[in-house]
């Protein structure tokens, strides 16, 4: 009975693993240009629900499933060389999110606390995207003002698409909280 019940809870952490990957690629998929001087960079749902799969998973299975969702993206729609990069990034901001908000938990878990986790995971997103987006320009220039220039003309995007998640998963996450906890107990034996 025991590893019966290991079993199905197992199968429960896959589906929703699984499940918030296809949503982090339809988030990323339905996406809406912006101008830049560095690259192609759009506004898109993605980041949003890796934040959500990291708050309703757990930071292992959150930071996975978003992981999975952006390198299956990026894999598929032109950017092959991106995935390894989305995949552990994933990682790191999952983990910075999952930092503060047990820091910042209390025993319920307010409005304030989950908008200070987005945030948290906002700044680090963009000082990840930054630090990706300056070393990719400084090979590409060898000229390290160059590069400093583009990699802050790429930040517009990333810091639209941070307020957006920051909006998002505060007004989303409480009925998802519900939602996620009702389905691990219908399907727990």
């Amino acid at each position: 009975m025991t590893s019966q019940t290991k079993k199905t809870i197992a199968t429960n952490d896959i589906v929703l693993i699984a499940l918030f990957a296809t949503l982090t690629i339809i988030g990323t998929m339905i996406r809406i240009p912006v101008p830049s001087a560095f690259g192609a960079p759009f506004i898109h749902l993605g980041n949003s629900v890796l934040l959500l799969a990291v708050l309703l998973l757990g930071y292992k299975k959150g930071a996975l499933a978003g992981g999975m969702g952006f390198a299956i993206f990026d894999l598929l729609n032109g950017f092959p060389l991106e995935a390894p990069y989305f995949f552990v990034e994933s990682f790191i901001v999952g983990g910075v999110a999952i930092l503060i908000f047990n820091v910042l938990k209390t025993k319920n878990e307010s409005i304030l606390t989950i908008t200070l986790t987005a945030a948290g995971a906002g700044v680090a997103k963009i000082i990840m995207t930054f630090l990706k987006n300056l070393g990719i320009s400084f090979i590409m220039t060898t000229n390290f003002k160059t590069a400093l220039v583009s990699a802050i003309g790429s930040l517009p995007a990333t810091l639209v698409n941070t307020i957006s998640t920051v909006i998002i998963v505060t007004l989303i996450y409480p009925s998802l909280k519900k939602l996620t906890q009702s389905f691990y107990k219908k399907t727990s034996l």
